[in-house]
């Protein structure tokens, strides 16, 4: 079966956003950050972003738009209780940020967490989404 490349409005801009937006070395100095996985999908009302957030819980994790700028970011933690004695494994600390189209209602934009993985619905502006014209004769 041969495979249809769509195009991706997020991530035409993604490349933009990512040399736009400062390193994490002048940014959050002294800290590191991975920028999550994300799978992307298109559907006839808007988007589908999901993002693998592995041991972020929902009072551990943040979404937000501003300037039109979508930004993931959360925080791993560790649930083993006891005091820790040697420590090869460093929790994460999530954070990706996304330009938005102006096709994207950001106001309605939609999120859940379930087992690690964020799902965001992007949904279309109304202006954005396809709709049929009546053509009167006469």
């Amino acid at each position: 079966m041969a495979e249809k490349t769509v195009a991706n409005p997020i991530a035409e801009e993604e490349t933009q956003v990512e040399a736009a937006v400062p390193t994490r070395e002048t940014t959050r100095e002294g800290e590191r950050f991975l920028p999550p996985p994300v799978d992307i999908y298109e559907t006839a009302d808007g988007l589908v972003v999901l993002a693998d957030l592995p041991g972020v819980t929902a009072d551990r994790l943040t979404v937000n738009v501003k300037d039109g700028i979508l930004t993931i970011e959360g925080r791993s933690e560790c649930t083993m209780e006891g005091t820790p004695v040697y420590q090869e494994f460093e929790l994460p600390h999530f954070f990706r940020q996304f330009e938005l189209a102006d096709s994207v209602d950001s106001g309605a934009i939609s999120a859940s967490l379930r087992h690690g993985v964020l799902s965001l619905t992007l949904p279309k502006a109304e202006a954005a989404k396809p709709r049929s014209i009546k053509v009167d004769v006469g």
